[in-house]
């Protein structure tokens, strides 16, 4: 008690050495983990940041030693967007994109529902067939397949080929909500049989509510394929300009115009900002829809 008397008031306890050390490694530890992050960020960000560089540049700068533009060059996007059939494309895109995500989940939910919560017979040699059909490639069934939409159902130079298939559910989407069903608990499917509710009514008016995380999810998954597409409008629309989807016509375009860097970075930045910008406003849903997947299997 002397002791502590005797020290001045006001005077502050220095900390021992060791609590010094733990907090400069500490510091360390969060300089070198945001470094780390800034890093990765730069590395990710600075191709976007060159294709619009270059996009807003003069022909004779484009990809020239300059990074900034001499002239902010606006009118290439008018450029690309008067391009005969590039508004059309844009449009093919949008239906083929948007449609096909309606039918995707639409036809994938039901099928995740019942193989979540149902009990079966044969319910694990579903799932596994499920499973089987992502491993599939696409490219083992084209052959069969075109054959059947070209020659028996007449709709190649179309994107019908494309679009029907997504009204039967899709195996990624169908194991994807599954394993996010899986977290529900049953207790509130059984509230609401013991209310009167049927199968269809519990899972338009609870499991839907419930599971917008794992359908935005599914949704954007959905929606950056289809929009992404390159392979399935090749082989089924390629015949038919009028059909053509961004990522199909943006090679002809760029092909066209291999010597106007700027108009394909132009045409590249118009193609990529639709994506972008839906995964901007719907990140949070859909990080929490993927994450929710694997907490129960």
């Amino acid at each position: 008690m002397a002791q502590v008397l005797d020290k001045p008031l006001g005077s502050k306890t220095q900390p021992s050495p060791a609590a010094r050390t733990a907090r400069r490694r500490a510091m360390l530890e969060w300089i070198a983990v945001h470094s780390l992050g800034v890093a990765a960020a730069l590395f990710f960000v600075l191709p976007f940041v060159f294709v619009l560089l270059t996009s807003l540049m003069s022909d004779s700068q484009a990809l020239s030693r300059d990074l900034v533009p001499h002239t902010w060059e606006w009118g290439n996007y008018k450029r690309v967007l008067d391009t005969p059939g590039f508004l059309t494309w844009w449009r093919n895109t949008l239906v083929y994109a948007g449609l096909g995500t309606v039918l995707t989940v639409a036809s994938s939910l039901p099928v995740a529902y019942a193989l979540a919560k149902f009990r079966f017979r044969g319910r694990n040699l579903s799932l596994m067939l499920v499973i089987s059909m992502m491993m599939l490639p696409p490219q083992v069934i084209i052959i069969p397949m075109y054959l059947f939409w070209a020659k028996q159902l007449d709709l190649s130079g179309t994107l019908w080929p494309l679009i029907i298939p997504m009204a039967f559910g899709d195996a990624f989407s169908v194991f994807l909500l599954r394993q996010f069903l899986t977290t529900i608990p049953n207790e509130y499917l059984d509230a609401a049989k013991v209310d009167g509710c049927g199968e269809l009514r519990t899972l338009l008016k609870v499991v839907v509510p419930m599971a917008r995380p794992g359908l935005a999810a599914v949704a954007l998954f959905q929606f950056f394929y289809a929009w992404n597409d390159y392979f399935g409008p090749q082989i089924y629309a390629s015949e038919n300009p009028g059909a053509w989807t961004l990522s199909y016509g943006l090679e002809s375009f760029k092909g066209a115009h291999h010597t106007d860097w700027n108009l394909t970075m132009a045409a590249t930045v118009l193609v990529m900002a639709p994506v972008i910008l839906v995964f901007f406003f719907a990140q949070k849903a859909f990080v929490e829809g993927v994450t929710l997947t694997g907490v129960k299997g």
